[in-house]
């Protein structure tokens, strides 16, 4: 039997995936510039698939444009960050409640496995790793929802987020409350309580906009 085929990444594939991973991480701190010509060096790429990469996270709202000047990873903004949780809040139970009947085992390990990997980012202080996980294991929860249209739109609001969650993520506290709130999501999950299940989801939003509200506001 052949091995399955994978896709190789385009370039600008590659360089998104980097550039998401440094914002997440930190590298790229909220209000820093980003250079083009650098980045081109160091990826040993031309300028286009760094340009197209910018143009994809602008689109997202990680990024912004200034003419003359270039591109930015934007600034806190804590208007911004409640819009987005507001329409999480209205648009993940949809998600949810429909991809509850057609949760699957795969899901279920799929959600173990992203654990698994915030634990292990948790010891080795890898704030990237935590939101991949973080992101693997709530999407796990909606991928059964058979609405297309409603999964890119969380997608695109959590990629606007990825900001919010890097400095979330900073504090230690921060990343063990999330992991125990994760253990009671996954229980219910398990237990088939959808009505507990969306509770904790709710609760487990509520949590950052506190947080994140104290970083912004130390900012400005």
């Amino acid at each position: 039997m052949s091995k399955r085929f994978v896709k190789p990444q385009t370039a600008q594939e590659a360089v998104l995936q980097e550039l998401r991973r440094r914002i997440v991480a930190g590298e790229f701190a909220p209000g820093a510039q980003i250079l083009q010509d650098m980045l081109a060096e160091e990826f040993g790429v031309s300028r286009v698939p760094v340009r197209e990469a910018l143009r994809t996270l602008e689109g997202e709202g990680q990024v912004s444009y200034e003419p003359h000047r270039g591109y930015f990873v934007v600034e806190l903004n804590l208007e911004e960050l409640i819009e987005i949780y507001r329409l999480r809040d209205l648009l993940e139970p949809e998600a949810v409640s429909r991809a509850f009947p057609n949760l699957t085992q795969e899901d279920v390990d799929r959600m173990q496995e992203a654990m698994d990997v915030m634990v292990k980012a948790i010891d080795e202080g890898d704030n990237a790793a935590m939101t991949t996980g973080n992101r693997r294991f709530h999407f796990a929860m909606f991928a059964g929802c058979g609405m297309p249209r409603l999964l890119r739109m969380l997608d695109h609001l959590w990629n606007a987020s990825d900001i919010y969650r890097a400095v979330y993520f900073y504090d230690f506290d921060k990343k063990h409350l999330m992991h125990s709130e994760h253990l009671e999501i996954f229980d219910a999950l398990k237990a088939r309580d959808l009505p507990r299940l969306l509770e904790l989801l709710q609760t487990h939003r509520t949590h950052a906009i506190p947080a994140l509200r104290q970083v912004i506001e130390r900012k400005n």
